[in-house]
């Protein structure tokens, strides 16, 4: 009688990932040395990648401050953590860190002039609209996506901005409508 055939003894064998070699960390190393890209070549390649636009804004001393923000991501479930990027630039930011918590707001498709109104330098944002609060008392776009409250949690220093850590307390999802994109350096809706 014949030994039954045994799959396992004819399966290829796992190769080990190849060893980093001096070779391999110089080719890595030579790759950082090259010329960064010129900046408005950045620009068009990140372009390419659709991203959410959100409102970061505090109820600060001086006032309600408020940003449009295109850089936000989730960081973690748990706990909820979130990440937004300020420019060092910015004239809003400084007020709103200075609070310690602010309130990001999810856009819809219908937002593209407010977000164009909260990216001007100087301009009254917060006039001609309804707005809520959130539970800290932080302004909220009545007509939102969804919002969140978030707390600071850590700030890091990323070359011409601030990467922003933040822990996020409550939240809801306050309308159904799409949200509003950012692609190629204009603002669209989401194709149904």
């Amino acid at each position: 009688m014949e030994a039954p055939h045994v799959l396992e003894q004819h399966a290829p064998q796992r190769q080990p990932p190849p060893r980093r070699t001096p070779e391999r960390q110089l080719s890595t190393q030579h790759a950082l040395e090259q010329p960064a890209l010129k900046e408005r070549e950045f620009r068009n390649i990140l372009g390419r990648f659709a991203t959410g636009v959100v409102l970061v804004t505090a109820q600060t001393p001086g006032g309600p401050a408020g940003m449009a923000v295109n850089s936000f991501t989730s960081v973690s479930l748990d706990p909820p953590l979130v990440a937004l990027c300020a420019a060092h630039t910015s004239t809003t930011w400084p007020a709103i860190r200075a609070t310690g918590s602010f309130a990001v707001t999810i856009l819809g498709g219908q937002h593209a002039d407010l977000c164009r109104l909260f990216s001007e330098p100087g301009a009254d944002r917060f006039a001609g609209r309804d707005w809520a609060r959130s539970p800290s008392g932080h302004p909220l776009p009545a007509d939102g996506v969804a919002w969140l409250e978030c707390r600071l949690s850590a700030i890091h220093p990323a070359g011409d901005h601030e990467l922003v850590i933040a822990s996020v307390g409550e939240g809801a999802v306050t309308d159904t409508a799409e949200p509003l994109v950012f692609h190629a350096g204009r603002f669209r809706r989401l194709a149904a």
